[in-house]
């Protein structure tokens, strides 16, 4: 991983999609972006809003995440998203929506670290998505959740190491041990 050209990005981490199976990662993805951010390197959240008709109530019923309070980053994020390289809003799976896309593109970052919630949707799609623009992927497994469960978030990490190779997961301890090594031989502003 190329922490020098590296953004952290914060997948869906909004009041609705937090519960009983993903209410542990919160403080997890709040140590790990202040930890990020500490070492001078960029964040970035994304928030996903569904709407009428959308495939998601079309296929699934399902018609939650359309305002707020739903849609807002939990409360522990909302000071960093506030400082945060940028807020994404997407209605999809995947973080490359044209704005993201235009975004990672210009500011030269080869390495997306992803984090958030749902590990085996929102947070796969996008690391595979980055895998197939070309970029690396790096997923870190115990700072995403599945808001479906344990067994659901084990599968999405299954399936990532299939899609995006498994070199390619790494846990919050690794990455924290590379953050701090980068950080101590750069001199920060």
């Amino acid at each position: 991983m190329d922490i020098g050209n590296a953004a952290l990005v914060v997948i869906d981490m909004q009041n609705g999609f937090v519960n009983h199976h993903s209410r542990q990662a919160v403080p997890t993805v709040t140590d790990l972006v202040a930890r990020w951010s500490a070492a001078g390197r960029p964040v970035l959240f994304t928030r996903y809003f569904n709407y009428p008709d959308s495939p998601y109530e079309r296929f699934f019923q399902w018609r939650r995440l359309r305002d707020s309070p739903e849609t807002d980053l939990v409360p522990e994020l909302a000071e960093p998203a506030a400082r945060a390289h940028a807020v994404l809003d997407k209605t999809g799976y995947t973080l490359f929506t044209p704005e993201a896309t235009d975004l990672i593109r210009q500011a030269g970052w080869t390495d997306l670290v992803f984090c958030g919630i749902a590990t085996e949707s929102c947070v796969l799609k996008s690391a595979v998505d980055a895998f197939e623009h070309g970029y690396a992927p790096w997923i870190v497994t115990d700072a995403c959740v599945s808001d479906a469960g344990p067994d659901v978030h084990d599968a999405g990490l299954v399936v990532a190491r299939r899609l995006i190779g498994s070199g390619q997961l790494v846990a919050m301890d690794a990455l924290v041990q590379r953050i701090t090594a980068y950080a101590g031989t750069v001199v920060l502003e």
